[in-house]
């Protein structure tokens, strides 16, 4: 099958020799975790100290334990990317969610329905107070007022839970202009991973 991109990034994206130590180092944990490097990881090692900082930020935030659950991080992350149509984060995060929404015992379709209008997915009246602040936040941001916390206050989330939140949310509001800006080009692996395989009864 032919690559629909030639490229990774609108920018130069360094090699192996032009990286520090420490670059090589993560580019090797991620081929030994993941089977390839993820091209965010190329695009942004462009600018060292800059990439290792949001890195462990993102890490932090996605990866970590957290005050919420990950899958819970990664369906902010999916809407987030999507309402901002920002094709790598939406294409590897899809990836994520589905893995993630497998590993929990969940339909991993669920994923699409969330990339394309939460409102339809069948979620916990919580996770839906928590998607509604996600895109406000996302699509107004000067329209944020201290009462958009009371709905997620209602439905039990500590202050916390919704300042973890709100890094999320804004994490990915900086990622999803950064990749969209410099044409960030998600792994082709990317696209098949988590997905069901076909009932061949």
């Amino acid at each position: 099958m032919t690559n629909i991109h030639a490229r990774v990034s609108f920018l130069h994206v360094p090699t192996e020799q032009e990286v520090t130590p420490d670059i090589l180092k993560l580019w090797g944990k991620a081929q030994a975790n993941l089977g390839f490097v993820p091209n965010v990881f190329r695009a942004q090692a462009l600018n060292t100290g800059q990439f290792s900082a949001w890195w462990s930020y993102f890490n932090l935030l996605l990866n970590k334990e957290g005050f919420l659950p990950p899958v819970e991080r990664e369906m902010v992350a999916v809407v987030v990317s999507n309402i901002n149509r920002c094709v790598y984060c939406a294409v590897s995060h899809g990836a994520a969610l589905r893995a993630l929404l497998q590993a929990d015992g969940q339909n991993p379709d669920l994923e699409g329905i969330l990339a394309v209008n939460y409102r339809h997915a069948p979620l916990p009246e919580r996770l839906h107070a928590m998607l509604d602040f996600a895109e406000k936040l996302t699509r107004t941001p000067e329209a944020m007022r201290e009462e958009d916390l009371a709905p997620l206050r209602q439905h039990g989330l500590s202050d916390a839970q919704i300042l973890e939140l709100t890094q999320v949310i804004g994490m990915f509001n900086m990622t999803n202009r950064i990749s969209s800006a410099l044409g960030f080009v998600p792994n082709a692996e990317y696209h098949a991973a988590g997905r069901q395989e076909p009932d061949k009864r």
